[in-house]
């Protein structure tokens, strides 16, 4: 109770804050639209102007209301956010056809800002895990206006067809509805620094629509925009793309019609906008319908970033907690032509040391689902405790410590300057090439003595290294050793750690705390399971 009353406080000293200074936070002041820029095949996010990284927290589902707003901000202020991730659902926002309420949207923006974090709002409109649950009831019962998908043998799936003009126009209508208020209420702010556009779309138990609408453009040729974007010789669906043509097919249908939707956004407040993925098992990948069939599971991402223009980037939803599927799903989606984010991915504790991988694959950012007190839990994907402290605890240490540098670790990501590592299962140890010098992770040491490595009891140790100059680096991580040696072609030469600051940032400039030196740098850098931040300058003789 003691913590509730506290956090309580807190809340109400910040908004007094507000109020007497009838400002805000320091980035409400008129700045640079959110974009995404690309630099010799790496990406940022900027916001304010600056490399961006989201260190996120996506709420459950049903906290997308304002009386549930009280359980979400402990669970972030907790958690060390800079972002929350919120549904904007199309049934609530246009609950009757042509009357819009954005009162939830006013009310989050209000709190955010007090909470001095930034959001990313996901539509939920035609799709949303694959169903329409989250489009008004006058979209989703009525199957006439608005058709759902066919199976081969003529079933009927709850799912909306990606080719009736009627949904689309509905959708697109609501979405630039809600375009239009966002840039209204925030378009000087920037609060909302992206948004999601639909959620997890595709279709379950089937590889494609069989309508008669969906057949009739199967059979046809695939569209000339297409062929050229994969270097394809023309031909219908089936004559072009054999035995992956149903799922391929489906790919491009569906993101054809949410970039409409997303073009029609951005025409009207253009910030970036990204969609979704379920994903299918990166290592042993199932037949179409085994996941969703067209969304951008990575066997279609190519197709989705040709069709889907107006997208900045497809990101995967990432529920696999075992670190060979995980890897592999970020080798899939980090590419020169599509920045890596993870919008969503599990919250039981052997997601946490992801954080450090994801950002050093060079994503933009990271993001673990059902980040609130409300005592909901989708166990199995996610931890079986309903206690939200419990879920966001794993995540806050490392969150608080990168909270205090992540614009800087934002910049050196986009630079080329950044690496990291995520403690493995089949192994102990990993090396990393930083060119000049070469780091070595030990995982499961004690802090003293020439010990091997023997894994952490439960995995969840990581590192990220940040070079700021020649010879010096920014370190931090997790229960795990970090140990600096000379790089290839170095050998026969001695090193030492010429200089072991610990501190943190404070307003761009590092606040010095302790030099580590002696026992504390003789075997290596040694991370507990509370992280720090360490200034390191390299030395030979």
């Amino acid at each position: 109770m003691s913590g509730r009353i506290a956090w309580l406080a807190r809340r109400a000293a910040r908004i007094l804050c507000v109020l007497l200074l009838g400002a805000g936070p320091a980035w409400a002041a008129d700045a640079p639209i959110p974009r995404i820029v690309t630099h010799d095949g790496r990406h940022a996010l900027l916001v304010d102007g600056k490399p961006f990284l989201i260190l996120g927290a996506q709420v459950n589902n049903s906290s997308a209301w304002p009386a549930m707003l009280a359980d979400v901000w402990p669970a972030i202020e907790q958690m060390h956010a800079n972002t929350v991730e919120v549904p904007m659902a199309w049934g609530q926002v246009e609950p009757q056809e042509g009357h819009f309420d954005f009162s939830f949207l006013d009310t989050l923006l209000h709190q955010a800002r007090a909470h001095h974090v930034r959001l990313v709002l996901l539509w939920f409109g035609t799709w949303k895990n694959t169903s329409p649950n989250y489009a008004p009831s006058w979209v989703k019962l009525d199957n006439r206006r608005f058709p759902r998908v066919i199976t081969r043998d003529g079933r009927m799936l709850n799912v909306l067809s990606p080719y009736a003009k009627s949904t689309l126009d509905a959708d697109r209508t609501a979405f630039v509805a809600f375009m239009t208020h966002l840039r209204k209420v925030d378009g000087a702010r920037h609060t909302v620094i992206m948004v999601q556009v639909e959620n997890e779309s595709g279709m379950y138990g089937n590889d494609r629509d069989y309508s008669d609408a969906a057949n009739h453009l199967f059979d046809g040729p695939v569209p000339a925009a297409l062929l050229q974007a994969l270097g394809k010789s023309p031909g219908n669906w089936t004559q072009v793309f054999g035995k992956d043509a149903a799922v391929d097919f489906s790919a491009w249908s569906i993101s054809h019609y949410i970039n409409q939707i997303a073009q029609a956004g951005k025409a009207v407040y253009d910030l970036p906008m990204y969609a979704n993925a379920a994903l299918r098992d990166p290592l042993k990948p199932g037949p179409p319908g085994s996941y969703p069939s067209g969304g951008p599971s990575d066997n279609v991402i190519p197709i989705w970033r040709a069709t889907a223009p107006s997208l900045d980037l497809v990101a995967p939803d990432i529920y696999f907690p075992d670190y060979a599927r995980y890897m592999a799903v970020l080798d899939h989606y980090a590419r020169a032509d599509n920045p890596l984010f993870v919008p969503e991915t599990g919250n039981a504790a052997a997601y946490a040391r992801y954080v450090y991988a994801v950002l050093g694959h060079g994503a933009i950012g990271f993001s673990p689902f059902g980040m609130d007190f409300t005592r909901y839990t989708n166990y199995p994907l996610g931890a079986s405790a309903k206690d939200g402290a419990a879920r966001v605890a794993p995540f806050a240490p490392s969150y608080r410590v990168l909270e205090s540098v992540d614009r800087i670790l934002a910049q050196a990501s986009f630079d080329g300057r950044l690496w990291g590592a995520s403690e493995p299962t089949a192994t102990h140890e990993q090396t990393l090439d930083l060119g000049a010098w070469k780091v070595r992770l030990g995982y499961g040491q004690p802090q003293f003595g020439e010990v091997p490595p023997k894994g952490n009891p439960s995995p969840e140790g990581g590192a990220l290294i940040a070079r700021l100059a020649p010879n010096e680096y920014l370190v931090t991580g997790r229960n795990v050793r970090v140990s600096f040696e000379p790089g290839a072609g170095h050998k026969g030469i001695h090193f030492l750690y010429d200089h072991v600051e610990e501190g943190h940032y404070q307003h761009g400039h590092w606040v010095f705390r302790r030099e580590w030196n002696g026992d504390q740098t003789d075997y290596g850098l040694n991370f507990t399971d509370q992280p720090t931040v360490l200034r390191v300058r390299l030395g030979t003789y």
